[in-house]
């Protein structure tokens, strides 16, 4: 297993009091209320507070919070069972949608998280559901949506191009009642992406939940991705990606993925290889190095060096370190120093330079920042 000193340490000498809680949840018991303050404010900016909440609790440690601070966990608790109730009954009403079509159902992320009942789910609290379809009936999915109350929501017609020719999914779809959105995938990156994952790979090794995770008899049956490809669409999701305002939330769902599916038989010597089978073995080694150094995941050694070869080189992986290892920290000043923010900017860079071609990286960006301002 990986161990502290492989795993290496973060840009700043003193290690967040929010990496620190999650990685030893009795910690919390030797906190004074400053303390709680200050970690209370950091789990606010990385939108973790409800996640902490049921990890104190998983581990029993809630009964030595303050009250004050039991308070605001307790809160952040009940507004997350909500989340997960409107969450199962969005993906009956999505469930019920397509059912006509004969599409399956396939959850990724947070909603396949919720409805798998994956130690994943617990705190955590996202905006959309996503689902993953076959691209030759994307108009047949749409319209089933459209029927039963969603509508896209992109602003102008270059939006809906962007959306309809370059990326993998539809412009999000909002329902005119509910707000709930939903993000219509036929793939895991975007059509311009160096990366291209089979998607229709993904789907065959889809995984079908347990009746008591399946939505009411007469909608579409509700699948999610199989083990290793979750992980691996986790990993995609973080590190292609070039958001990190909530970096560290998407590292503890790996973090979490990790160890509840890594106890299964087989799970560490499939990982790496259906990596490289989906291209995807960069992905992989940045997730499994940055959960095993920020959060101590316990990676075994064995696939930290299957996953090895995928990495870059020396230099690169040192400009990486420095760029990832603080850009994942939870976004509040006390976890910052004076490079961060211009970490996160190169990573937003990095992000739609992985998405892009040049050129059509070149036009995109003018149109965002000249001329969708204008027309605002």
């Amino acid at each position: 297993m990986s161990t502290e000193g492989q795993a290496g340490r973060a840009p700043r000498s003193a290690v967040p009091l929010l990496l620190q809680l999650l990685r030893q949840p009795a910690r919390g018991a030797a906190l004074t209320l400053a303390e709680w303050d200050l970690l209370l404010r950091q789990a606010a900016s990385a939108r973790l507070e409800a996640s902490l909440h049921g990890l104190l609790d998983e581990h029993g440690a809630a009964g030595a919070i303050p009250p004050q601070a039991r308070r605001h966990l307790d809160w952040a608790g009940v507004h997350a069972e909500r989340h997960a109730n409107a969450v199962r009954f969005e993906v009956a009403q999505i469930g019920a949608a397509l059912a006509a079509t004969g599409v399956p159902l396939i959850l990724l992320k947070g909603g396949a998280y919720a409805m798998a009942r994956l130690p994943a789910a617990r705190g955590r609290l996202f905006s959309d559901i996503d689902i993953l379809v076959p691209k030759d009936q994307l108009a047949q999915v749409e319209a089933a949506l459209m029927l039963h109350g969603w509508s896209t929501v992109a602003q102008d017609a270059y939006d809906q191009r962007y959306y309809r020719t370059w990326m993998h999914e539809l412009p999000p779809m909002k329902h005119a009642r509910r707000a709930s959105v939903i993000d219509v995938h036929h793939a895991i990156l975007p059509e311009t992406a160096r990366l291209r994952p089979d998607p229709a790979r993904l789907r065959a090794a889809a995984v079908a939940l347990a009746p008591e995770g399946q939505p009411a008899p007469g909608q579409a049956p509700v699948h999610v991705l199989a083990p290793a490809d979750m992980v691996l669409h986790s990993a995609v999701h973080l590190f292609h990606d070039g958001e990190f305002d909530h970096g560290l939330r998407d590292l503890l769902d790996l973090h979490r993925l990790l160890s509840s599916l890594g106890a299964a038989p087989g799970f560490w010597e499939a990982l790496p290889a259906r990596a490289a089978e989906l291209e995807l073995g960069r992905p992989l080694f940045y997730a499994l190095r940055y959960c095993a150094r920020l959060l101590h995941t316990p990676v075994p050694a064995s696939a930290l060096a299957a996953a090895r070869p995928a990495g870059p080189g020396a230099p690169l992986l040192a400009l990486m370190d420095s760029l990832f290892l603080r850009a994942l920290l939870p976004n509040h000043p006390s976890c910052a120093d004076r490079w961060s923010a211009g970490a996160r900017f190169l990573l937003y860079i990095r992000g739609n330079w992985l998405r892009m071609p040049p050129i059509l990286l070149t036009r995109h960006l003018f149109h965002k920042a000249f001329i969708s301002p204008r027309k605002d």
